[in-house]
């Protein structure tokens, strides 16, 4: 009654292969470590970003008056 034998996995895959199919239970496969992949990609990218965000000086959000001026043509 406590946990499932490896006799009872390997009965369940059985099943599962009979009913997907190898070639469909491979897609998903794929597809699911792509997303694993991207997932790891896009932490290790938030990561830097944060971190290159966190180097940069902070600007104190204050307006300055000022006028601009044409250079005059030489």
């Amino acid at each position: 009654m406590g946990g499932f034998s490896i006799w009872h996995w390997l009965i369940v895959l059985l099943i599962v292969m009979m009913i997907f199919g190898t070639k469909k239970l491979r897609n998903i496969g794929e597809d699911l470590g792509g997303a694993v992949r991207g997932f790891k990609e896009g932490m290790k990218e938030g990561g830097e970003k944060t971190a290159a965000t966190e180097a940069q000086p902070q600007i104190d959000q204050k307006t300055i008056d000022g006028e601009i001026r044409e250079k005059d043509k030489v």
